[in-house]
């Protein structure tokens, strides 16, 4: 019964022996193995067996991280206190380091944080802290990565959540952004009427030079028709003058025929119908010029009657 017991009691003694001498490193962690009190090696994810009660097994973390920065007032460059607060992303990277070189590496980031956001406001005024959020994220960021590298830690980002001035600054800048913006509505509606007046004008002038040019074709077409009826017309003036004074020529011939007068044709077609006109002028005979009998004298004298008989003859 005694043996029974004992080894009852060794059995127990080796399953726990076993199970604390196994130990799971999940995929996101790194184990670090102290032996007697002393660093000994760093377990890979996996399963892996210690030696209990001889060496302890210290889990790490290796996934990104995120803390809060407490909000805290700052005093900034023109001696404006404002209210701030901030996020910061972490991750371990040298597991030893994380565990040897520092003793709370958040509460250290996050002091650190706080601190070096005081420094930095401090050099900025408000209108340039309030709107210089990736500077001061990007200068924060930087400062704690200098100082983490030593921990195996690694800065990835660092955001700015709120800046809040007091309240009566918060009134004056509602005030002054409601005037930017009735400035900037005015100043909007002023160019748009500028604009308007402008494209209206150009307008204007455009349909008033198209209307020149429409009247000046107008014109030029009217002259050019006017001129081209006038040629029309002067051409059958001179060619109805033409026939007119041939006309008017050639029945004043005779007449002047008669009396000797000296005719000079105006061209060699006239002197051709000149001398034609003379041939005929030559065959006709002239008219004798009447007398008239004295007064008194008898109608039926028959002196008068031989003397005109004879004259005939």
């Amino acid at each position: 019964m005694p043996a029974t017991f004992a080894l009852v009691i060794l059995g127990v003694f080796l399953l726990l022996m076993l199970v604390l001498s196994v130990k799971v490193i999940r995929p996101y962690q790194k184990g670090l193995v102290e032996r007697l009190g002393k660093f000994n090696r760093i377990l890979e994810p996996g399963i892996h067996f210690i030696i209990p009660f001889m060496e302890r097994v210290r889990i790490i973390d290796m996934r990104e991280h995120v803390i809060d920065v407490p909000p805290q007032e700052v005093i900034c460059k023109d001696n404006v206190v404002v209210t701030v607060d901030a996020v910061v992303y972490y991750q371990v990277i040298d597991p030893v380091k994380a565990a040897y070189n520092v003793s709370d590496f958040l509460l250290a980031i996050i002091k650190l944080a706080q601190t070096n956001l005081r420094a930095i406001i401090g050099e900025m005024e408000l209108d340039e802290t309030l709107s210089g959020r990736d500077i001061i994220n990007a200068r924060l960021r930087e400062e704690l990565d200098k100082i983490t590298d030593r921990w195996g830690v690694k800065i990835t980002r660092v955001e700015i959540q709120r800046i809040d001035p007091p309240r009566d600054i918060q009134e004056a800048m509602a005030k002054q952004m409601t005037a930017e913006r009735e400035k900037r509505a005015m100043i909007l509606i002023a160019e748009g009427k500028k604009e308007s007046a402008i494209k209206q004008a150009e307008g204007e002038k455009q349909a008033r030079i198209l209307r020149a040019e429409g009247i000046k074709q107008e014109q030029i077409l009217i002259a050019e028709g006017q001129a081209e009826a006038i040629k029309k017309v002067l051409e059958a003036l001179k060619l109805a003058d033409e026939k007119y004074l041939t006309l008017q020529y050639i029945e004043k011939l005779p007449e002047l025929a008669k009396y000797g007068n000296l005719i000079v044709p105006y061209d060699t077609e006239a002197l051709i119908g000149l001398l034609r006109v003379l041939q005929k002028v030559s065959k006709t005979k002239l008219p004798e010029p009447k007398e008239n009998p004295p007064e008194g004298s008898s109608k039926n004298s028959p002196a008068e009657t031989e003397n005109d008989k004879m004259r005939r003859g």
